[in-house]
């Protein structure tokens, strides 16, 4: 019986017999494409080119992939956040686990990562569910302002694979356990960067009028729903708070970044009009009662980028006015435009 060396994770194993390496091809430990060796063998071949093994290995049964610990509907996946003001999550998968991003959030990822777009929420309710299922987990992104389609990134290959997801503009990433949330997260629209496949990507419906009208977010507001890893963006510095019962909390309403399921939220005018005019802080804030836990940050994006619109030099129609660095006239220049 031939002596076998194999690369598992990494790590090469051996020798070990011919039929131990058949039975950890039936059970899915081995894959065709894992690296085997032999004596005879000029160099590591994956199994499927092996004649011996591909033969005996071609009717055996496709193994799923492996299920969640624990009844755990999502995927469970390691993690790494990198840098300060310019973050980005660096997610390590086991072979045929996922994780679920908004499409133009990839920084990188590895050889063996496989790519793939899915209509609605990459859920397994939109995977297994009706083709009503399906649509309904796509209008929902849709209602939010996202795309009908999200981008799932899987690891079909051997051992460990790694991606990487960026945020869009300056800020923190906040790595979230929804199973030590109660299932469930509320946030902005924008917030979602990604998510541990098996996590749902809904709508949260503010039945307060006064929410829905001067509450920033309008009615809807993202829900995030599971037992698995979801990672939120937001600007600037973020803060958590810990509401006790009956304790609240009056914020800005674009600094509002999460908050859990048991939190009440709502908006109240600022008190008198003089304040609201000239205070600079604008006619409404939002107030947070506990208990629950929120999530602030300290510059939201739509704050920087009116600054950005103020501060840029604009022309008659309200465009951003172009200017030429090497003139000598600078802003003398455009007292002769017509």
């Amino acid at each position: 019986m031939n002596e076998w060396h194999v690369v598992e994770n990494g790590n090469t194993i051996g020798p070990i017999s011919q039929q131990e390496l058949l039975d950890g091809l039936a059970s899915g430990r081995f894959h065709q494409d894992t690296l085997v060796w032999r004596q005879g063998l000029t160099t590591w071949t994956p199994a499927g080119r092996v004649p011996e093994l591909s033969a005996s290995s071609q009717n055996r049964p496709i193994m799923p992939p492996v299920p969640p610990p624990s009844g755990q509907m999502a995927h469970e996946i390691d993690f790494e956040i990198f840098g300060h003001e310019m973050q980005f999550v660096e997610i390590e998968l086991d072979p045929n686990e996922s994780v679920v991003a908004e499409a133009g959030a990839m920084m990188y990822m590895e050889d063996g990562i496989q790519l793939d777009t899915v209509f609605g929420d990459g859920s397994h309710a939109s995977e297994t569910g009706t083709l009503m299922d399906k649509l309904f987990s796509a209008g929902k992104r849709l209602i939010t302002g996202e795309g009908l389609f999200c981008t799932i990134f899987t690891n079909k290959g051997i051992g460990k694979k790694k991606v990487a997801f960026a945020s869009p503009y300056p800020g923190k990433i906040i790595p979230l356990d929804l199973k030590k949330l109660d299932g469930r997260l509320i946030c902005q629209k924008d917030a979602f960067l990604c998510a541990a496949k098996g996590v749902s990507i809904g709508i949260a419906f503010q039945r307060k009028i006064g929410v829905a009208l001067f509450g920033g977010e309008g009615f809807i507001m993202q829900k995030l729903e599971g037992d698995g890893m979801v990672f939120v963006h937001a600007g600037g510095t973020i803060i958590e708070k810990q509401l006790d019962p009956g304790q609240t909390l009056r914020v800005d309403t674009g600094c509002l970044v999460a908050l859990t399921q048991t939190v009440n939220y709502d908006i109240q005018f600022v008190g008198n009009v003089k304040s609201a005019i000239f205070g600079g802080e604008g006619f409404f804030y939002a107030t947070l009662t506990g208990p629950g836990h929120v999530w602030l940050q300290s510059l939201p994006f739509s704050r920087l980028a009116g600054r950005i619109h103020e501060a840029a030099p604009q022309n008659k129609s309200g465009g951003f006015a172009g200017r030429d660095e090497g003139s000598i006239l600078g802003g003398l220049g455009n007292l002769f435009e017509r």
